[in-house]
């Protein structure tokens, strides 16, 4: 899920007159979306540890709450800190690039290792989302051209 989609639907289940917790239908409802394409965000909420899906309801975390508060470079900071303890992923290329004395690495490397887990698509949509998550996050970049993650954005 795009992260436009999570602080929206964060910041809707924050606001009165939900203030924490929404019913998936009626929140759904409120955003005009359908149940069907709010629900994986809900789920990717539930992965990054922003909120608790329970029966029909979703309700933020305090770091969700928190995040739905905050200002842009704040909420970017409590994004890296969750996406990099609770997506493996995403923590395990970070430690890779900070260990590299380039502090680089190709897009191949990674995607070789997760094809052992999940199909070539299914690689390339996690990759996709983890590159979307960690520039917005401003954990690592990623350079579309040559296919390469590092710590700086390339110029």
């Amino acid at each position: 899920s795009g992260t436009n989609l999570m602080s929206g639907l964060m910041e809707a289940v924050a606001a009165p007159p939900f203030s924490g917790t929404a019913d998936l239908p009626k929140i759904a409802s409120d955003l005009q979306m359908e149940i069907d394409d709010l629900f994986p965000v809900a789920e990717t909420l539930q992965m990054l540890r922003f909120a608790e899906l329970e029966g029909g309801d979703l309700k933020l975390t305090e770091d969700g709450m928190a995040y739905a508060a905050a200002a842009l470079d704040e909420r970017k900071r409590i994004f890296m800190r969750h996406l990099l303890s609770y997506v493996p992923l995403a923590a395990h290329i970070r430690r890779v690039l900070d260990e590299r004395t380039s502090h680089s690495a190709r897009k191949s490397r990674f995607i070789d290792e997760i094809e052992d887990f999940m199909d070539e698509q299914a690689a390339e949509n996690t990759l996709k989302a983890i590159v979307q998550w960690g520039r917005y996050a401003e954990a690592f970049a990623y350079d579309d051209v040559n296919a390469m993650f590092s710590l700086e954005n390339p110029t």
